[in-house]
């Protein structure tokens, strides 16, 4: 099949050839290439992703904490609890189930 000259004619342009080697610079150049820009955006959506995940958990312990020094009984139930703590009169026993 012969190509019509017609469209070989734009390509002998010297502004014409500057504009697609400066389309392709743009496509395959090291810092700035769509791929790195492709890039860029994927991370920053994990970013945001991410920002929104610790903004709930902020949210959450700041509950949390509210709650845990908001009054005594919850602080001594909480320090108990979670780090077996006890009074001076008292023996703990932590009952560890084995499978």
């Amino acid at each position: 099949m012969k190509l019509n000259a017609n469209y070989i004619k734009p390509f002998r342009n010297k502004y014409v050839l500057a504009g697609i080697a400066f389309f392709v610079l743009l496509l395959v150049n090291e810092r700035n290439s769509i791929f790195d820009q492709l890039e860029y955006r994927k991370d920053l959506k994990e970013a945001q992703q991410k920002f929104e995940y610790y903004q709930t958990e902020i949210q959450k312990v700041k509950k949390e904490k509210e709650e845990l020094f908001g009054n005594k009984k919850n602080l001594e139930k909480f320090a108990r609890e979670k780090y077996l703590m006890k009074a001076d009169n008292e023996d703990v026993f932590v009952m560890i189930e084995e499978e």
